[in-house]
């Protein structure tokens, strides 16, 4: 059968550094209180020029690199975004024109901090199904520009950046023995969506808005839809905590992902944690955290890799690959 496999990735940050410290200036918060509830120290901040589509092209260029491959090589691209350049076209054609391509087809995937799962599970839909041999799966945010910097209880949290991976078709026997994507699992439930939203839009008040969050009701809520569809990722290739070498969450707060690698019975030194040094950066934290152990060389080749996510909608959802 044909499977996705990981044929590079990369990483793109903005240039400015915002520690803990710099937020205190801000509004009424310390470096020690964001430590101790959310795990974050310093988070990078979009400046003038840089924008979701130039981050996300510079990531996109390092995977490519990475695979050594050229963007002639590709024919889809897809970006998770909740932070889009413009409302439309798509940040993804955006990308596409920065490549230099004028083949193949480009879209977005807004599914918030769930965003990249959703994309890669849609990539692999396409590659399975014949419609695409090589894709570029882009995270990239500025959620910097969403944030109410006087709201203490949400600005601390987020940041921005852009991670991407190129995925390629190679056949596998349809084993969990096989390199690549062995299952996805996505979730959706819009009962939620009050607990974390953002306050505005181009058909409500034709305007960006702002982040609005209820903490305590996400936090509630995390581990549980994080857990279910781990869970069903076991269930459905006959693997167990004990088979993962490495858990990728979103980042969004440590103590969510601690909890949920506790509750799942995978040990914490089996866990990729960057939190601490990017923040939240939404659609774009789980290929940040990707770069980070691949670059580094803790995730290897033929290692089994569960990455998993939860954001407003709620959305959630879990893709398990060998790597």
């Amino acid at each position: 059968m044909i499977r996705s496999v990981v044929r590079g990735f990369g990483a793109a940050l903005p240039k400015r550094v915002m520690t803990n410290k710099e937020i205190e200036s801000k509004v009424d918060t310390s470096d020690e209180w964001i430590v101790q509830r959310t795990g974050i120290r310093q988070r990078y901040i979009a400046g003038e020029g840089e924008t979701s589509a130039s981050l996300g092209e510079a990531a996109a260029r390092a995977a490519l690199e990475r695979a050594e491959l050229t963007p002639d090589d590709i024919d889809l691209i897809i970006v998770a975004t909740s932070t889009p350049d413009n409302t439309f076209p798509a940040t993804a054609v955006n990308i596409q024109n920065r490549l230099g391509m004028r083949h193949g087809a480009a879209f977005d995937m807004q599914a918030v901090c769930s965003g990249f799962v959703y994309a890669v599970a849609t990539a692999d839909a396409y590659i399975r199904g014949g419609l695409s041999k090589r894709a570029l799966v882009i995270g990239a945010e500025t959620f910097s520009r969403l944030l109410d910097w006087t709201d203490r209880t949400t600005c601390v949290l987020f940041g921005d950046g852009a991670g991407a991976i190129v995925l390629e078709a190679q056949e596998g026997a349809g084993t969990k023995a096989d390199r690549g994507i062995l299952t996805a699992q996505l979730r959706s439930d819009g009962a939620h969506r009050e607990k974390l939203y953002v306050d505005g839009g181009p058909s409500t008040t034709g305007t960006v808005g702002h982040l609005r969050m209820e903490g305590r009701e996400v936090f509630k809520h995390a581990v549980g839809m994080i857990t279910d569809v781990i869970e069903a990722a076991f269930e459905a290739t006959g693997t167990t905590a004990d088979d993962i070498d490495w858990l990728v969450p979103h980042q969004a707060n440590r103590r969510i992902i601690d909890g949920s690698a506790k509750k799942l019975g995978i040990p914490l030194e089996k866990v990729v944690v960057t939190v601490d040094l990017h923040g939240n950066t939404s659609a774009a934290s789980i290929p940040l955290a990707l770069d980070a152990a691949a670059s580094d060389g803790r995730i290897k080749k033929g290692d089994l890799v569960m990455l998993e996510a939860m954001g407003g909608g709620f959305t959630w959802g879990s893709v398990l690959l060998r790597w």
